[in-house]
């Protein structure tokens, strides 16, 4: 297909796999990159090759451009995947690729770097008429937090401007703590991006996360599909997502997915990405938060209700090909949930359980059943990297049969040998607030743990009257 017979995926998990799957659906050979902890992972079973790039380290390793690159040359590749996380939102590694005549599934360098600042991001939204949370411009010394802080008031989020994932964001109640976030946040900020930089913006306290998921072919050409909640949130990090939202009509659906598509065509957006939004329930106001410029972990829920693949369209887009349907095309259909499931412990503080799967028994798969992989009876779950397992997604006519399918899925879910956090994700969807759709991205940490008894554990659902309050 448009000179792609051999791709390099450039990464590891149920994300490499994923992107191995698609491309034997394309016909394209792969050529899988391992770490030393890797070499018997499951998508270096299923790959044509896997090519060992160093020690397990992801700095050593995955992190390592210029021998990602080389092992894409030296294998025949005519591409290179980059999934999610890792080096999958570096320009200067999507520019390597480029240089080395190379196709990056993924976006041009420019508009990885155009949304790679969050500052940057919010001008072009802005110019784009895409609304903002009220909020700073750089900040640069304590007395420019403190003149910003005085404008928007009080509680307030300090931001990185390289940030992701909750690093270097601090949420600030008072002005007698403003000092003191901001050295952490920009302390925070540098060790973890190497870039201190730091803005506020106002804290919307019962905030949903909105993200609409887009795709472009680089010629001006864009698509959305729809939009996705991802308000389940524990300490920043997604837990359980969703779509479409419980918490938006039709109107209000048209009106963000419109936005998201004026940012990616301002632009000119090569791939999927997602356009990410936090949505003020009372206000019934959205604010552009961010623009994710790879595949999202949480693409699966989008690709139930839609029926489309979004990783094949993204490696047909690299090879030069348009994106294989219109808007016209899209429709949504049912609703689809999406568990992250990790090794980790939730009585411990979701400590990651590193060790070996000793009971890998997943529900069987079907039309409405989904689980993206790369765990096995076996496999031994490396202490190097994220602690994610598999993501079980469910699809059903309506949400409140897909919150049961997605019990009893992960009822019959048979994992031992490593904790995971099936327990707790139970618990999450026995409860009212969350069959009603009644919370926001604080909820998990403010209201759900709270309420559980310091003798209790998850390891079984909380009743549905367990709601705080």
């Amino acid at each position: 297909m448009s000179g792609i017979a051999r791709l390099l995926v450039a990464n590891r998990g149920e994300i490499a796999v994923r992107i191995v799957r698609a491309c034997k659906r394309l016909g394209i050979e792969t050529v899988v990159a391992v770490s030393e902890a890797d070499q018997n992972s499951l998508a270096a079973q299923m790959a044509w090759r896997a090519v060992c790039i160093g020690p397990a380290a992801a700095g050593q390793s995955y992190l390592k451009a210029e021998t990602l690159v080389a092992a894409a040359l030296g294998t025949g590749c005519q591409a290179i995947h980059p999934g999610y996380g890792f080096l999958s939102e570096r320009p200067a590694f999507a520019r390597m690729c480029e240089q080395a005549g190379l196709s990056f599934v993924g976006p041009l360098p420019e508009s990885i770097e155009a949304m790679g600042e969050k500052l940057a991001a919010v001008g072009i939204a802005e110019r784009a008429g895409v609304p903002r949370v009220p909020g700073s411009d750089r900040i640069e010394t304590i007395e420019d937090a403190r003149h910003a802080a005085d404008r928007i008031g009080f509680p307030l989020l300090i931001k990185a401007n390289a940030g992701g994932g909750g690093r270097g964001m601090r949420l600030v109640h008072a002005a007698r703590d403003l000092a003191g976030a901001i050295e952490s946040a920009a302390s925070e900020a540098r060790a973890a991006f190497g870039d201190p930089a730091l803005y506020i913006e106002k804290f919307i306290s019962r905030a949903r996360h909105v993200e609409v998921q887009v795709l472009g072919d680089g010629k001006g050409h864009i698509v959305h599909l729809g939009e996705r909640d991802c308000s389940t949130q524990r300490r920043y990090q997604k837990l359980i997502e969703e779509a479409p939202s419980p918490a938006i009509d039709d109107q209000l659906r048209h009106r963000m997915t419109e936005a998201a598509v004026r940012l990616a065509t301002q632009v000119a957006y090569r791939s999927a990405g997602t356009v990410e939004f936090v949505y003020d329930p009372e206000s019934r106001n959205f604010y552009f938060l961010e623009m994710n410029t790879r595949i999202q972990v949480e693409h699966p829920v989008t690709e139930m209700v839609t029926g489309r693949d979004l990783v094949v369209e993204q490696i047909r887009i690299a090879g030069g090909e348009p994106i294989s349907f219109t808007q016209e095309d899209i429709e949504l259909r049912g609703h689809a949930i999406e568990c992250r499931i990790n090794a980790e412990d939730p009585a411990r503080s979701f400590m990651p359980c590193p060790g070996c799967i000793e009971v890998w028994n997943p529900p069987q798969e079907n039309d409405c059943l989904r689980i993206d992989t790369h765990s096995y009876p076996g496999y031994v779950v490396p202490p190097y990297y994220d602690s994610l397992l598999a993501k079980l997604i469910v699809h059903a006519p309506d949400r409140s049969r897909a919150i049961r399918s997605m019990g009893e899925a992960l009822a019959r879910f048979g994992i031992s040998g490593v904790a995971t956090t099936i327990p707790f994700h139970r618990a999450i969807l026995a409860h009212k607030d969350f069959r009603d759709g009644a919370i926001h991205t604080r909820w998990v940490d403010q209201e759900f743990m709270p309420a559980i008894p310091p003798s209790a554990s998850v390891a079984a659902p909380l009743p549905a009257q367990a709601a705080p309050g």
